[in-house]
């Protein structure tokens, strides 16, 4: 138990959770509520899909207000393209919430994950909720992670202990995410909690952030979902002196220590891409500017050619750079080098006489480096993704049924 304590939301002081199954998916628990004991700072980041589910406008609103308490969330079921209806569910749901706990429903966000279209089934929800709300335990956080899966193979946790002068300071996250994988932002739930504390302007911004070179630069299949949410609650219960300037050096180490935990579960979710076998890192180095390099990483990340290409271990690395030609940056390819792992099989735009059994023993493994080294400024960006298999077919042509 120790260990899975150290892992879980309820690692940072003061937090508990719920976690049952209310039936929404085929089986398994699929409910969850995180719970701060005393009140906490929030901060949030949202899907920028134009079609938004109804627990992201409800949330949206609920984060407006100074304090909060909890976090709920359901999969099974996405509460998306439900109309007011799905908005009264979702409002409905925080209202039970808040009853239990004895806030305000306001001080409650909400989550959904999982089939787009269909209601929410509010009185398995209502028991739900009864049921997590009566029996909130430190332990049940661990269970967090596996209550939001839909399509993942794995439940994501990451954890990071560090101080803020003399205060010992824990931030712990959790995530699920496997398929429509795309910023921005990364297609998934995510909720971090934090015993750090933080002013609600500088916790914000520390997310904005992190989330930039974390979960913004994940893609499995181009696909962005309309429930992305990235949660955080920092409830100031390790004591240290509360951070309010995002100019000092304790909001620098908070804000590093955040993105820390973010790069871990996107690296996660990369790897558990849907169908795949690989986790494919992209190092875009020697650009003339980060964007550039953000817009190549993107556009080699979300290649069906080039990820069809790592699945079948082709080191056609002409995909790689036509990839990045049509990115919208601005390079020269006279100047670009290329390699797969270590091996480098271009140069000066051009390939080379390179041991195709090299590539393939590099090609064959759990992970995999592509480096584009455009020597053309000093700009270094980093992503992640997957190969792209048959597999991926499989799970999305029968997803509803």
């Amino acid at each position: 138990m120790t260990q899975m304590m150290d892992y879980s939301l309820a690692a940072p002081k003061g937090f508990v959770a719920g976690v049952t199954r209310a039936g929404l998916k085929k089986a398994g628990e699929d409910f969850a509520v995180i719970v701060s004991e005393r009140p906490a700072i929030a901060a949030a980041v949202f899907t920028t899909n134009l079609v938004q589910a109804a627990p992201v406008l409800v949330s949206k609103e609920h984060l407006r207000h100074r304090t909060h308490r909890a976090i709920v969330v359901n999969a099974g079921c996405a509460n998306a393209c439900t109309g007011d209806a799905g908005l009264n569910d979702a409002r409905q749901t925080t209202q039970f919430v808040a009853e239990k706990l004895g806030c305000k429903p306001q001080e409650v966000l909400v989550c959904s994950t999982g089939v787009i279209g269909q209601r929410l089934k509010m009185q398995k929800l209502e028991v739900a909720i009864e049921s997590t709300a009566s029996h909130l335990t430190r332990e049940a956080a661990w269970r967090v992670a596996e209550a939001i899966m839909t399509t993942d193979t794995r439940p994501k946790r990451a954890l990071k202990k560090f101080k803020l002068g003399s205060t010992n300071v824990t931030i712990a996250g959790v995530c699920k995410g496997s398929g429509m994988i795309h910023p921005n932002m990364a297609t998934m739930l995510s909720f971090v909690t934090t015993d750090a504390a933080i002013g609600k302007a500088a916790l914000q911004a520390a997310l904005k952030q992190a989330v930039k070179k974390t979960f913004n630069r994940v893609s499995v299949d181009g696909d962005t979902s309309t429930n992305d949410s990235l949660m955080i609650l920092a409830n100031g219960a390790a004591g240290n002196d509360t951070i309010t300037s995002v100019n000092s050096p304790e909001f620098e180490r908070f804000t590093a220590a955040l993105t820390e935990v973010c790069r871990t579960l996107a690296i996660q979710i990369a790897r558990d891409g849907e169908g795949a076998r690989k986790l494919v890192t992209i190092h875009v180095k020697n650009a003339p500017s980060e964007l550039a390099g953000e817009k190549i990483a993107a556009t080699i990340a979300t290649s069906p050619l080039v990820k069809t290409a790592i699945a079948g271990h082709d080191a056609n690395w002409g995909r790689i750079l036509a990839a990045a030609g049509r990115s919208g940056a601005k390079f020269d390819p006279a100047h670009v080098e290329i390699k797969l792992g270590n091996l480098v099989v271009a140069r000066n735009g051009g390939g080379l006489n390179f041991s195709e059994d090299r590539a393939l023993e590099i090609l064959q493994k759990d992970e995999v480096t592509i480096t584009v080294d455009l020597h053309q400024g000093e700009a270094d960006v980093t992503a992640w993704t997957c190969d792209l298999t048959e597999d991926y077919i499989h799970i999305n042509g029968d997803y509803r049924t």
